[in-house]
This record gives structure tokens, sequence and C-alpha cells, in this order.
């Protein structure tokens, strides 16, 4: 029996595995898909998944893979600038393409002991007590202690648990594709740009590689997605929208995606948990839902982890739904704004006008800037300072730098005071007595994803914020 099966092997479920292997449980990641799919439905990781991928160790990795934009603010497309200090240290764009954020997250997951196995499609299950067994498409089965869909938005596992996944559905449909093109470059560039005078959702530009990456308004909304557009339909849009089909040949991936937006409602039944799209569908607008993905596991993993190992408090997993469920409210509203914005018709332009003009402030232009990074999520950890809940950014230390002691997914103690201890949970939590001259506080408690779930100075108010967050004190320790 593994004590985790995860269903679906994107970023995701990578990432998770990832997570859940930092403390020791045996993971077994289930992809449908025989091979890494080439199609680059994302193209850049946002400051807090930059930051995740540092407090991990990973970041130095992704930068000799991708290029950084300076920048966080593009809302809608509306180039504004951004405010001088904001609460990261990474205040940029990482551009990279997914199939290079999958491979590098897979690799991980392995590195670090995970299975992996593709070509092998989940075709459903059934909990008990004890756990889940996982039927697949060659007639075998799996047995889990737990279940977790990351199976993208026509999640299987969802549907089976019979979760509710209400929203609107979509009202509009774009193409996306790579491909060649005979149009030359010049030419190409003057007629998009005259388009898009009009057309926001409208886009054709350099890929790499000799490719051009292609969205453009499809003619209707698909009645079955599953299946991707032809080479046809992509000629024939082009042609309705900038009078010329470019003389597009030899697509590498056509793919589609949509308007729809829809939040389940329930993250959890039993032994089984959705993450990422499987939880949540959106607008592309603003990049994230990768992100969006990445940041459920970084919250997830560890909780699960501790259950697994014995130490969760109660109530830690009902965490997972109570913290994530709102952010991705969030994103939903802030995504489904953008793709109104860039609707043709005149309503929308002029609500986007005077949101330019609104983002000349600098409160706007912070606030939009940090929804789209996901630098702003404070989790409600009840009444204190404004750190409390929010994630701390990483922060020069007098030996080293904050994130560099976070690499083994445990919780933190950074202790200014140096009179602080962490007995009784050594095997948890780090206690590190180092000072910065940018943290305004004496000690703060870390959970193993960087949010600040204690500040102080007094060892028996830490007490049972040790206890809240990382269960009851190892037998046979002295407290405190």
């Amino acid at each position: 029996m593994f004590d985790v099966i995860i269903s679906g092997g994107g970023p995701t479920g990578m990432m998770l595995a990832s997570e859940l292997r930092l403390h020791g449980v045996d993971v077994l990641v289930l992809e449908k898909d025989a091979e890494p799919s080439v199609a680059v439905r994302s193209l850049g990781l946002h400051p807090r998944s930059i930051e995740i991928m540092d407090q991990r160790g990973l970041l130095d990795r992704f930068l000799a893979q991708g290029q950084q934009y300076p920048g966080v603010g593009r809302f809608a497309g509306i180039d504004k600038p951004l405010p001088a200090d904001l609460d990261t240290a990474h205040g940029y764009i990482l551009g990279i393409q997914q199939p290079v954020t999958d491979r590098l997250l897979a690799e991980r997951a392995v590195e670090l002991g995970a299975q992996v196995r593709r070509g092998c499609e989940v075709t459903g299950f059934e909990q008990d007590d004890d756990g889940v067994t996982v039927a697949l498409a060659d007639g075998t089965q799996e047995r889990s202690r737990w279940l977790v869909g990351c199976d993208g938005g026509r999640s299987l596992v969802r549907r089976q648990l019979g979760i509710g996944f209400p929203g609107d559905p979509a009202t509009n449909e774009w193409i996306h594709s790579e491909m060649e093109v005979t149009t030359p470059p010049d030419e190409l560039t003057k007629i998009v740009e005259e388009v898009r005078k009009t057309h926001r959702g409208f886009g054709v530009g350099p890929a790499g590689n000799g490719l051009f990456r292609a969205v453009v308004p499809a003619a209707t909304v698909a009645e079955d997605r599953s299946v991707p557009p032809t080479l046809e339909e992509l000629k024939t849009q082009l042609r309705a929208h900038a009078g010329t089909d470019f003389g597009v040949h030899s697509p590498r991936w056509i793919t589609r995606f949509s308007d729809a937006t829809r939040l389940a409602e329930q993250y959890r039944a039993g032994r089984v948990f959705l993450a990422g799209d499987a939880a949540h569908v959106h607008p592309p607008l603003g990049g994230q839902g990768l992100n969006l993905g990445i940041q459920d596991s970084f919250n997830l993993g560890w909780k699960l982890a501790a259950e697994i190992n014995g130490w969760a408090p109660p109530g830690l997993l009902d965490t997972y739904f109570t913290e994530r469920h709102p952010v991705a409210e969030g994103v939903l509203t802030i995504t489904r704004a953008q793709s109104e914005l860039i609707s043709p018709e005149p309503g929308p332009q002029a609500v986007r006008r005077l949101l330019a003009e609104l983002m000349e402030f600098d409160d706007v232009s912070r606030f939009l800037a940090e929804r789209i990074a996901s630098i702003g999520v404070r989790y409600d950890f009840g009444e204190g300072p404004g750190l409390l809940g929010r994630r701390l950014r990483d922060i020069p230390l007098s030996r080293g730098r904050l994130y560099e002691l976070t690499r083994e997914g445990r919780g933190l103690l950074l202790d200014q005071t140096g009179r602080l201890t962490v007995t009784g949970w050594t095997d948890r939590v780090s206690h590190v007595a180092d000072t910065s001259a940018e943290l305004d506080a004496p000690a703060v408690l870390l959970r193993p994803d960087g949010h600040v779930a204690w500040i102080g100075e007094d060892q028996d108010e830490l007490l049972p914020q040790l206890e809240r967050w990382f269960g009851a004190a190892s037998e046979g320790s002295e407290v405190g």
C-alpha cells in the first residue's frame, strides 16, 4: 500500500509529490499521457511561485531555463509602472514555458524518490476507513491510504466524488497554437499591432526555434473541449480577424481555452483531496492557473505528510480547504475581470480606460500587483500583527538568508532574542537564533510553507502555537 496516490502528473501533482517526499511519504504519481505534453499552456512563474522554488532550493534550475522580466503588475494587458518596494525579493516574472516547468518538477519528484508511471490512466476508485483502492485502465488496481486528484478541469476524481463545481460556463473561447508561418516577420508584426488596437484577445508572435505562437478568438464555444481545433479552424479565425492566415502551417500543437469559471464546493471527501485545476478553473488571463496549482500543493503537502506521519494536530487537514478556497475565489474574480476587459465592446473598453487611469495611483497598482503575484495572501490565523498569516519574504540574516533555511520543509522558529526554544518539537521545527535588519519582530514561527504562525518573544505564548500547528510534543521530551 502506498501512502498517497496522486492522479495527474502535471505541475500540481509533481509539486505535491516532492513536498510529500521531503517528509518520507511513499508516493505514486499516475499520469494518463504516455509522454509529457509539448503544449505551452503557461508562459511563466509569478513571484510567489518563484519564492516557493527558492524555499525548496530549486530556483537556480528554473532561472537557468527561463528569462526574468521585471515587473509583476500587468493587468489585462495594461502596462503601468509598479511600486518600487513590493514585499518580495523576487519582483519579476520568470518567463519559462510550461513543458520546461513540468520537466523540472518531475525530475525533482523522482530525485526525491516518488514513483511516476506514465500511460497509466485512473478510471475509478473506492474508499473505505483504511484507504483508497484505485482502478486503472489496464484492469489493475493500486491501494493507498490517501488519493489526491490533480487531474485537471475535467477531473474524474472530482466527478466520482460528486463534489459540486458551480460557476459560469464558457461564453468565449480562444484557439492557441504554435506553428510556422510564411508571412515576413515585419509584415506580420504590423498586421498584429493593428488588429490588437481593437481585439486584445488576439496575438501572433515569435515563440523561438522558427515557430510562432498564435492566440485567436474561436468562432464558437466547442461542445467537446477535449477535441483539439483543426489547422483549418485556426486559419479561418486568423483570416476573420486579421484578413490573412499568415500562411500558417506545420503546427506543433493546437489547443483551446475558454473563459469558463468554476470552483469546487469542497476540496476533500474522506480520504480523497482535490488540487489545482481539479478544484478550480478560470480564464488564463494573467497566467495564474499553473501558479495557483503549485501553491495549492505547497499548502497541502506538509499537512498531509503530518497526518501520515502521526503528528498532525486535530483539524490541520481541514485548513487546506479553509485557506486555499478563498484564495481561489480571489483568483477567479481577478481573472474573470481581465477576460471582460479584453472585450472589444465599448462598455468593457470604457472600464479599461478608467482602470488604466486608476492604476496611476500607487495603492491601486500595488493592490493589483500583489493579487496577481499572490504575495498579498493572508490566511486567517486570528487577531494579530499584519504579518501574522502572511508568508515571510526572503530576508538577509547575519549568517545567510532565510530561504536557505527552509529546504527541508520543516517548521522554523527564527529567534532574534536567542532566549526561546522548540524543545519537544525538534523533530518537526528548526530553531535558528539569528538576526535581520529587515525583520521588525523579536521572533517568528514559520510553518513549512513559510507563513507566519506566531510573532512574539514569550516562551509561554509560543508553546500553544507550536502545538496548534505541529501537534503534541514528542513523548519523553521536556517541553519549554
